[in-house]
């Protein structure tokens, strides 16, 4: 059995989705935007925005029980590959070795807008 995962501390889902799924000791979260709790698409710079996505994250999987110590793999969605380098920087300040593995693909657009998307799968210790 699958059992949903949400968080009024991350923004709340904009379509048919869950925030994360649970199944087993897996934790599967959604993509998340650099969206505020409110709902509304975080501006400034590259590196806050990427920040807003890790504070996202951190909410969903710590409702779930893990965190980013039991991330086994990401997927980070950009719009602007020349920016790599900066998110890349605060991405690793969450993370610790052995990092998860990983890859990052760079996409025309995103939800609402957003220049940054993050999902992660986490397996309970």
């Amino acid at each position: 059995m699958k059992t949903k995962i949400n968080t009024s501390k991350a923004p709340a889902t904009i379509g048919p989705y869950s925030q994360a799924i649970a199944k087993g000791n897996f934790v599967f979260t959604s993509g998340q935007i650099h969206s505020t709790p409110d709902g509304k698409l975080l501006e400034g710079t590259i590196e806050e925005q990427a920040h807003q996505v890790m504070k996202n994250l951190v909410a969903i999987l710590e409702i779930a029980g893990v965190s980013f110590t039991d991330v086994v793999k990401t997927t980070m969605y950009i719009t602007d590959m020349s920016v790599y380098g900066k998110i890349n920087g605060v991405y690793k300040s969450y993370m610790s070795e052995p990092y998860p593995a990983r890859e990052t693909v760079g996409v025309k657009e995103l939800p609402m807008g957003a220049n940054i998307e993050i999902s992660m799968v986490a397996i309970k210790p």
